[in-house]
């Protein structure tokens, strides 16, 4: 048995296109077919805490020996219970399976074995799962995919072909409205079923795979997919889909049938030769019966006891052995070897590749991604309002800060400027853990379309967060630096909110990195603030002198940017302040606190040589978004190359 050629992609493949082919009203018949396929993955024999058996590998084997064929106009089902091996077997077909096993075998397209960059250009692969933009309406939701697929051609070609997909998928009638999502009102599970399929017809695939495409649809809704889908081949496509307890009524719609049970194929034929070869077994299908529950029970095995376990699985490998010596597996395999060795191997149908450049790209999930925020009000209001309100409550806690040392003069604003930079980070990291997530999710998906890289909707993310940024941080400033009464010239009003700013957007882009790394935003949250506190402590001085701690803190220290904040607020508010103490008919003998009425005292008692760092420390500041970005790109493209694979 060939061992397979990793089916990841790594990029466009560069080869020639039959496009004459493909555009003819005769269109060339394509073939797939799958040839002694095998998986097995080694896990752990036990938990980890289990010290003798966390560390023992166990060897698994999902998928074993399987072949298939399918031509160009058919559409073939996969059977099997939960865990056969059914969506293991279509990521082993597409080019997704990751590389954390051992996988034998090869797949065929035409007769030709797929190089491992070939399968994203070939297949398309609409997932169980819709990955969509809730805010964004029918029409631009296709309209957008078809921007990020095809290069402009003329005037309305686009628009024309979004139309023309709609009007095949039955879309048309509910274009203008919004997509929605299970909590929300919206279109309904099967049109945003049929979104899904339609993003990927854009394309003009030749090969489609679904995974169980019915879930989670009622059984009219369902049927009325399968049928789409039966439609969709019968126009020179070859359609592969698994599914869960098809109705009796689709049984005529297949044209080829497979079962799997526990990664062996027991049969792959057409629905008159699966009735014939079950009851060549000795299995009849009663009369008035469903075709698909009585093969699935046939080929499933009974874990309630262990007599009926052993029964039903010797039923199962009786099948089995009985498939591989019938006709119709023989001739599965004779099919697979006659394209192979056909004197004109027809050009391998690829995905339509004209796709704009990255800045192209790049401008439209921009568009796309400010559109279905600024369609979420709830979104919108978090954005600009969450510094706002957190300024409030400050506001209402202090009211003014007085000029008076012994009424606490320098104490409220320390305290005051402790919260701006312990707080504006952490709302910043609210707003990344609230609405990344669902665009990492719609990027990983549409990344393995081919329709760009992960990095693209991470930039995009970043550039649309600016704007908002800037204009919540402004209304915050405005609101809370007068209010609390802090140092009264405008120039300082500009310093105070460009230096809040920064920590602001610092705050949302570490969570973007960490979001890059860990699936759970949870963990996201939980680092992001130890990490701000852990800053806060060490870097901004209000908790402990910088000069009276310790050496390794001092240099780490220099690594967090709340220093560099911190040292640029205390200039701000107190470089040129002069503070009272008490009143003039106050006791002749000072106060221990009078010790210290001007600022520049407590800037130099604070962080020593602040005033001539004022501007470096600017650019040190704003040194940590370029870094952090950059930094994103690297883990995003990193995370492209894993989840690839």
């Amino acid at each position: 048995m060939s061992k397979l050629q990793s089916l990841a992609p790594r990029g466009s493949l560069g080869l020639p296109e039959s496009r004459g082919s493909q555009s003819s009203p005769e269109e060339a018949r394509h073939s797939l077919g799958v040839l002694h396929a095998s998986y097995s993955v080694s896990n752990r024999a036990g938990p980890w805490w289990d010290l003798k058996s966390g560390w023992e590998q166990r060897n698994r084997q999902i998928l074993k020996d399987v072949s298939l064929y399918v031509e160009s106009g058919q559409i073939m089902c996969i059977l099997g219970s939960s865990g056969s091996g059914k969506t293991t077997l279509l990521d082993a077909m597409s080019g997704r399976l990751r590389r954390k096993g051992t996988l034998l075998g090869d797949v065929y397209v035409n007769g030709q074995p797929l190089r491992r960059e070939q399968f994203q250009d070939c297949f398309s692969y609409v997932l169980q799962s819709d990955t969509l933009l809730s805010s964004l309406t029918v029409r631009e939701t296709l309209h957008y995919t078809a921007l990020l697929a095809i290069r402009r051609g003329p005037p309305g070609f686009l628009q024309k072909k979004v139309e023309a997909v709609m009007a095949e998928l039955s879309l048309s009638h509910v274009a203008e409205r919004l997509i929605g999502n299970y909590n929300q009102g919206g279109i309904s599970s099967g049109e945003r079923r049929r979104v899904s399929i339609a993003a990927q017809l854009l394309q003009d695939p030749k090969i489609m795979l679904f995974d169980e495409p019915t879930t989670g649809l009622d059984c009219m809704t369902a049927n009325q997919i399968v049928a789409l889908l039966a439609e969709l081949a019968r126009r020179n496509r070859i359609v592969v889909l698994t599914i869960h307890q098809p109705r009796s009524e689709l049984f005529q719609l297949f044209d080829r049938i497979a079962v799997l049970s526990f990664g062996e194929l027991v049969f792959c034929g057409t629905p008159g030769e699966m009735l014939d070869f079950f009851n060549g077994c000795g299995y009849p299908c009663p009369e008035h019966s469903n075709p698909f529950d009585f093969c699935m029970d046939l080929t499933s095995v009974d874990t309630q006891s262990k007599e009926r376990e052993i029964e039903t699985y010797r039923r199962v490998q009786m099948i089995e052995s009985a498939y591989k010596k019938s006709a119709i597996y023989h001739k599965t395999l004779e099919n697979i070897e006659r394209t192979k060795h056909l004197k004109t191997l027809p050009m391998i149908p690829f995905k339509h590749k004209d796709s704009p450049g990255v800045f192209s790209k790049l401008g439209v999930l921009l568009r796309r991604v400010t559109r279905n925020l600024l369609r979420n009000k709830l979104a919108v209001m978090m954005r600009l309002l969450q510094n706002l309100v957190m300024g409030l409550f400050l506001i209402f806690f202090v009211l003014r800060v007085q000029n008076d040392v012994l009424k606490g003069a320098i104490q409220d604003r320390v305290g005051i400027l402790y919260q701006f930079v312990g707080a504006t980070p952490y709302t910043g990291m609210l707003n990344a853990v609230n609405l990344f997530p669902v665009l990492r999710a719609v990027s990983d998906q549409e990344s393995q379309d081919g329709l760009y890289h992960k990095w693209q909707m991470l930039l995009a993310y970043v550039l649309h967060v600016l704007p908002f940024s800037i204009v919540a941080t402004v209304l915050f400033s405005s609101v809370c630096y007068w209010t609390l009464n802090l140092y009264p010239e405008v120039a300082r009003f500009g310093y105070f909110s460009a230096a809040l700013l920064a920590p602001h957007l610092i705050g949302e882009f570490l969570t973007l990195v960490l979001l890059g790394i860990v699936q759970n935003p949870n963990i996201a949250n939980s680092v992001v603030a130890l990490l701000s506190i852990a800053g806060v402590l060490i870097g901004s001085g209000f908790v402990r002198n910088i000069q009276e701690m310790p050496i390794p803190f001092k240099v780490i220290g220099y690594f967090t940017f709340q220093k560099y904040c911190s040292e640029i607020l205390v200039v701000n508010e107190f470089y040129g302040q002069n503070f009272t103490c008490g009143s003039s008919n106050d006791s002749v003998t000072p106060h221990p606190m009078c010790a210290s009425t001007q600022g520049i005292q407590f800037i130099e008692k604070t962080c020593p040589g602040a005033t001539s760092r004022f501007t470096t420390n600017f650019l040190a500041l704003y040194a940590f978004i370029p870094v952090l970005v950059s930094l994103g790109i690297v883990v995003f493209k990193i995370r492209d190359h894993f989840i690839s694979r």
